[in-house]
């Protein structure tokens, strides 16, 4: 299983990524109800609606934390915001094989709990090295990551550089 927050789940979502990613992750995705809320809520964006549409035909399954007490220490411990403290604490309970999640925190506490994770822009490299989405096309995707997310420019220059080799 992997755990996503809102943040990788709308960047994926933005590049139209979701459904080939979802398509070839190879197991379930899942995400908390305060992701869902977060990513479902009624702006009425297109990448809202292919995640609302990825939650109703079942491809992304919502799952109740239960753990709210986890929750809260991980938002207190960590500086997190509601729906990546539910994500991580979500990943843990499940035992999910990898949480995506673009949030700097998110990310050092996924560390520091020894949990594997990924960003928006890892998944896009990790497509070009499994040869599901072309070169051209890729640096499009990252060009728009670029603009969507909050990456440093070593990030996307790591990336473009990956893309490139093919690695």
């Amino acid at each position: 299983m992997i755990v996503m927050d809102a943040s990788t789940l709308i960047l994926i979502a933005k590049v139209e990524l979701l459904d080939p990613f979802i398509a070839n992750v190879g197991v379930s995705v899942a995400i908390p109800g305060q992701v869902e809320r977060e990513c479902c809520g009624s702006k009425g964006t297109l990448d809202e609606m292919m995640i609302q549409k990825a939650v109703s035909e079942s491809r992304i399954q919502v799952i109740p934390v239960k753990n709210r007490r986890a929750v809260d220490k991980l938002q207190a411990d960590f500086g997190l915001g509601r729906g990546e403290a539910e994500a991580i604490s979500l990943a843990v309970n499940e035992k999910a094989q990898i949480v995506g999640i673009d949030d700097k925190n998110g990310i050092n506490a996924c560390k520091l709990l020894g949990l594997g994770f990924t960003t928006a822009v890892g998944i896009l490299v990790r497509f070009r090295e499994k040869r599901l989405i072309e070169l051209q096309e890729a640096l499009e995707k990252l060009t728009a990551l670029a603009k969507y997310g909050r990456y440093k420019d070593s990030i996307i220059q790591d990336a473009r550089r990956r893309l490139e080799a093919g690695l």
